[in-house]
């Protein structure tokens, strides 16, 4: 008898989540849309003290978190976050 592989839940460029044989490389977090790497330690406090977990995310690949809306870790992906934060546009403080 063969083992059934192990499968892993993904999140896909259009936020679905789907099986594959491969696991992610990046983890998030669904609420606030952020991707990091998975021995991010700003991940590990946050899941240290609960909560977090049932909001974690996980992608095939840097590429596929940017396209579903996801933004850089400033803790682990500290340059990447600054080149995201450098498109931000400011919002207009006149409203």
């Amino acid at each position: 008898m063969s083992a059934t592989p192990k499968l892993y839940r993904l999140l896909g460029p259009d936020r679905v989540p789907t099986l594959s044989p491969v696991p992610g490389t990046l983890g998030g977090h669904r609420r606030s849309r952020i991707y990091g790497r998975l021995d991010c330690p700003g991940a590990a406090r946050a899941i240290a003290r609960g909560g977090y977990v049932a909001h974690r995310v996980f992608f095939a690949d840097e590429e596929t978190a940017v396209a579903a809306g996801y933004r850089p870790c400033a803790v682990c992906l500290r340059e990447r976050y600054r080149e995201w934060k450098a498109t931000q546009v400011a919002p207009d403080p006149q409203g």
